[in-house]
């Protein structure tokens, strides 16, 4: 699991921002939102512009480094905008089983590896100085890669070099921690395996009132709901979440697939769908469809189109459904900022100056079970700290 996360000079970010699970209170309520001692479900609230979809995409940024997810070379302001630095440092503390691994790269831009280090149980099992061509790998036998062919990693990397130097190259180095995963041959139980099955099951996700446009998207998951008891399943989370319907999936005589709400007449679902049973729709498509196993989960304004009972269900549906995922929802429904749903060291503020404070550390008082903490929010208690 992510025990920590901390990004510098990233976009609106220009200091060090800290996303501390491992920060968990001694609460006694609400203790589905810990697992295995660390925050496993998170609400982030925080004004407009402070930069909560900035924070989930620096989150996701080791997806890219690892090759899971399409490096985007046009984005070329990863780093803060006022600031004398164009390099991005990423660092990320995971736990598996009782190890700790700390891996730590710095990017400059537009995206180029500049600097990478791994750290299991504060022992260092590799490091990689691009700039200054220093590179360390005395420890990797502590992972059982000490056969791996080195040499090879920096035959490929002198020809970057020199494709880079010729203005040939995407100027992309490729990370030693993706190239050790690749190259190596691992025990099960290893913590690499764990860590690439953890990053795999990462995701993000932007919740929407649109449907889906690719084509090949919607035949998917129309196909996915002819499966065995798939569109019953559908139903029923609709119905859980308080969109009271009965569906039915017809094959139409051109051979497309189409969902109904099921009356006296079929009424096609999704051009009469509600914005918010739409956005519904797109969640359990991405995520209870796509990602049963997910390992952390960013769902950006993931309550958007929702009334305050139907955000509430699908906290309630996280909690149930997904105890070992690590789930972080951004939002700005204060209905949800309460003890019998969340709790103090789960609940965060943004600030519009980037730091990330809980709110049992953003007042004086002791907070309890039965305080009010939506109230005690509008009325300022926690102003300081927006």
């Amino acid at each position: 699991m992510l025990k920590r996360f901390e990004v510098e000079n990233y976009k609106n970010f220009k200091d060090k921002i800290t996303v501390d699970f491992a920060k968990v209170g001694g609460y006694q309520f609400s203790m589905e939102c810990i697992t295995n001692n660390l925050i496993g479900k998170m609400l982030i609230y925080g004004r407009n512009a402070t930069g909560k979809t900035n924070l989930g995409r620096a989150i996701m940024d080791i997806r890219e480094n690892l090759g899971l997810q399409i490096v985007n070379r046009t984005e070329r302001n990863c780093s803060n905008a006022d600031s004398e630095s164009n390099r991005t440092k990423y660092s990320y503390v995971f736990q598996f089983d009782g190890e700790e691994l700390r891996y730590e790269y710095i990017k400059e831009v537009p995206k180029e590896l500049c600097y990478e280090e791994l750290w299991i149980d504060n022992q260092q099992i590799f490091l990689c100085d691009f700039m200054h061509t220093h590179f360390e790998f005395d420890n990797l036998n502590l992972i059982g890669a000490d056969t791996i062919n080195i040499d090879r990693y920096m035959e490929s990397f002198n020809r970057d070099e020199e494709s880079i130097d010729s203005e040939e190259s995407s100027m992309y180095r490729v990370p030693f921690l993706r190239w050790l995963i690749g190259n190596g041959v691992y025990r099960e139980d290893s913590i690499m395996i764990k860590l690439m099955d953890y990053i795999s099951n990462m995701m993000f996700i932007t919740v929407g009132s649109n449907f889906f446009r690719p084509k090949i998207v919607y035949d998917n998951f129309f196909e996915y709901l002819e499966k065995d008891n798939e569109l019953r399943n559908f139903e029923i989370f609709l119905n859980e979440m308080g969109v009271q319907c009965q569906l039915e999936l017809l094959k139409l005589p051109d051979g497309q697939r189409q969902v109904y709400f099921k009356h006296n007449t079929l009424v096609p679902f999704f051009e009469n769908a509600s914005s918010g049973t739409i956005a519904l729709t797109n969640i359990y498509r991405r995520l209870i469809v796509g990602k049963r196993k997910a390992s952390f989960i960013y769902i950006d304004e993931f309550d958007a189109f929702y009334h305050y009972e139907m955000a509430d269900n699908l906290v309630k549906y996280f909690k149930n459904n997904y105890p070992q995922s690590q789930i972080v929802m951004t939002s700005h429904n204060t209905n949800l900022m309460t003890n019998q749903l969340m709790r103090p060291d789960c609940l965060m503020i943004l600030s519009r100056d980037g730091r990330l404070t809980a709110l049992c550390d953003a007042t004086t008082r002791e907070l309890r079970e039965g305080h009010n903490l939506e109230k005690m929010y509008i009325s300022g208690e926690f102003v300081q700290y927006e």
